[in-house]
């Protein structure tokens, strides 16, 4: 299981011990192999990393992360037909590239509140990194799922809440589009008022999510059911695990 965010001058790698939590324990007592790894952009490179990403928002990123998707995939130690992808908003867009651009290397992947064509997300952020529309359109089409939805391959969970006022939902319906016209098999889950942390407005739904990707990894990465304590001890109430 990669976990990532991916987006510029943001790395998730650091020189230095970083203790696990509850989560991370438990998900290695049950067989998974957990990494975390940056791209160029990610900031351990400064401004020479973010050069490569200058309207290509996402192209060398994806390519970093496949180049080592490759690499687990070789080892004697990983499951090649298990290698699984999450993150959200930065991360959820490298997640649907992953099984998409990147479908050859990654079979599975949780993709949360993400972006999936730049022409949608807030110019501010955007145009640092992609110059507009008008000025860069082969930047925009190079860097969009909308793109490679055709390569799509494995299974992809797609997660949204209809309130996300940052990553606006327009981005996972017209991946859905995309991938019902092609025949494509994914998931979807929908949490209506949420934004765009699933659980900021319900403690119920973050549960929720937060079960319904444990279940995912359950099925897909570890092969068996996912404990019945995770969605409620006997008493009936929802049981909050890690």
């Amino acid at each position: 299981m990669i976990s990532i965010y991916g987006g510029p001058n943001a790395g998730t790698v650091y020189d230095r011990w970083r203790p696990a939590g509850g989560a991370s324990q438990w998900w290695a007592q049950e067989g998974m192999i957990q990494v975390a790894f940056d791209n160029r952009a990610s900031g351990h490179f400064g401004k020479v990393g973010l050069n490569y990403i200058h309207r290509q928002l996402g192209k060398y990123e994806i390519e970093d992360y496949m180049d080592c998707g490759r690499w687990l995939r070789k080892q004697s130690w990983v499951d090649s037909n298990k290698v699984a992808i999450t993150g959200g908003s930065f991360g959820g867009y490298m997640t649907c590239m992953a099984l998409t651009y990147g479908a050859d290397v990654f079979n599975f992947g949780i993709a949360n509140s993400s972006v999936t064509d730049w022409h949608l997300y807030d110019s501010h952020y955007t145009e640092r990194f992609m110059d507009t529309p008008g000025e860069n359109p082969e930047g925009y089409k190079i860097t969009s799922v909308m793109t490679y939805a055709d390569k799509y391959k494995g299974l992809l969970r797609i997660v949204h809440g209809t309130s996300d006022d940052n990553v606006h939902m327009q981005n996972s319906i017209q991946l859905i589009n995309k991938l019902e016209e092609g025949r494509k098999h994914f998931e979807f889950m929908l949490y209506p008022g949420e934004r765009h942390g699933i659980g900021g407005n319900s403690q119920n739904k973050a549960i929720h999510s937060r079960n319904e990707a444990y279940s995912f990894y359950y099925q897909n990465l570890l092969g068996k059911p996912m404990p019945a304590a995770f969605w409620g001890g006997p008493t009936g109430s929802t049981q909050r695990g890690f």
